[in-house]
């Protein structure tokens, strides 16, 4: 059975969820208040829609409540975006991810009810900052304002040690959780491993702890 998914905003974040739920063969209906982004999305979303979703009475006739997930992805409107997602709890949907501009917004959507606040641009500020500072830094993914996971990619100072050897926990309070090599995940690698140059190794632990990581390892 197809996971059913709403998408509301269909600017460059909302445009990209729906184009990617599509083509892992979700069904999705994606929402606006603009008729031109509505006619852009009418033949890639399974059903496309021009409405003000801050009108209760207008989600209501849409049915979407009974859809298992809503995504929040208004863009500079920050009360269209809190209203729609007071309106979306009042009908009782049941998970609401939303969009937030800043960290103002963000506390007030975590107050009334959103289920997962997203940063899209401060989050991708991050992972490009992290991946300038470093070559070896593939990817970086905030997981709470403290912690995050990253993946790094094992230069000289690493290759050839063991994961024992190195005593990265001990040393930098952080964990390898996995090995990316040759395509393959190793998860929870053993602790007489071996790194190879150029494997990929995913670490987590606290921003702090990375941040000193990287600086004396991998620069």
């Amino acid at each position: 059975m197809k996971k059913e998914f709403v998408v509301i905003g269909l600017g460059r974040f909302g445009g990209s969820i729906v184009r990617e739920l599509i083509e892992q063969d979700a069904d999705v209906m994606a929402i606006d208040k603009d008729t031109e982004r509505v006619d852009e999305y009418a033949s890639i979303a399974t059903q496309a829609v021009v409405a003000d979703t801050t009108d209760e009475a207008v989600l209501r006739s849409l049915g979407i409540r009974n859809f298992e997930h809503v995504i929040v992805a208004i863009g500079e409107n920050i009360q269209a975006s809190i209203l729609t997602t007071l309106m979306l709890k009042e009908i009782g949907v049941k998970k609401i991810t939303v969009k937030a501009q800043n960290d103002y917004h963000a506390k007030v959507l975590s107050k009334i009810g959103a289920d997962q606040v997203v940063h899209p641009e401060r989050d991708m500020g991050i992972r490009i900052a992290h991946n300038m500072l470093s070559n070896n830094v593939l990817d970086y993914l905030e997981l709470s304002d403290e912690h995050s996971i990253a993946e790094i990619q094992a230069n000289d100072k690493l290759a050839g040690r063991t994961l024992i050897g190195l005593d990265i926990r001990a040393k930098y309070g952080i964990n390898i959780v996995a090995i990316k090599r040759d395509g393959e995940i190793l998860v929870s690698p053993q602790a007489d491993m071996e790194i190879e140059l150029r494997d990929v190794l995913i670490i987590i632990g606290s921003d702090a702890d990375i941040n000193r990581f990287e600086k004396k390892v991998l620069n």
